[in-house]
């Protein structure tokens, strides 16, 4: 029995299709991939470069054909087995509606609907809790800065809820004219200080301590 194997020679500046018979399949696949030097007539061997595809318009590589270990009938199961994957027409889907879910006697979903929990859980209305902070106004502090060497560091003006945004913020008079603001956000004076020295950030971005005043 004759077959044809399809080959595809790519070059930088050409690409060329050979149609190659093969009348004994079994010897075809107990070639190696040395072998097909005498095939493609490229040579050495180190500049040819195969790879597998399942078909002429799939452009996904299956295999790189790199081992002269492996017989060319080990890639041909391999393209077979890929093949059988990504094909899924002939796989039968199965669809449950949501009116079907909702009368099956499923124990997990009678339990998630008993004890409002997951997507039957009713949605929370309670504010997020604050985690306990201490950071006392008038303390020496330092910001936590994203520029590394940089230790921006001030004095604790102001911590507590605002107009701007929800949760706690501390209100920042840095030593230097590192800051955004005078104390003053949106209209609403929570602090007093000069433009550009004050700053609104998280308690997390706040260290207490004993950081003096940088000297010139």
């Amino acid at each position: 029995m004759t077959s044809i194997v399809k080959l595809f020679v790519v070059s930088p500046d050409t690409r060329s299709e050979l149609d190659r018979p093969q009348r004994d399949d079994r010897a075809a696949q107990g070639l190696t991939v040395a072998k097909l030097e005498l095939i493609t007539g490229i040579r050495p061997i180190q500049n040819q470069k195969i790879l597998l595809h399942n078909g002429d318009d799939d452009s996904q590589v299956v295999a790189q054909l790199d081992d002269d270990a492996k017989p060319l009938g080990y890639y041909a199961m391999l393209a077979s087995f890929t093949r059988q994957l990504s094909d899924v027409s002939q796989v039968e889907k199965f669809e449950l509606s949501d009116e079907t879910d909702a009368q099956r006697t499923d124990p997990v979903l009678a339990y998630k609907q008993r004890h409002k929990v997951g997507r039957f859980a009713p949605p929370s209305t309670e504010p997020t809790a604050e985690p306990a902070v201490n950071i006392p106004i008038g303390s020496r502090c330092e910001v936590e800065s994203t520029e590394p060497g940089l230790n921006k560091r001030g004095a604790v003006r102001f911590f507590g809820q605002t107009e701007f945004a929800a949760g706690l913020w501390a209100g920042v008079e840095y030593d230097e004219p590192m800051g955004k603001n005078d104390g003053s956000l949106k209209g609403v004076q929570y602090f007093t200080c000069h433009p550009n020295y004050g700053v609104f950030v998280r308690p997390a971005r706040v260290t207490v301590g004993d950081f003096p005043i940088h000297s010139c």
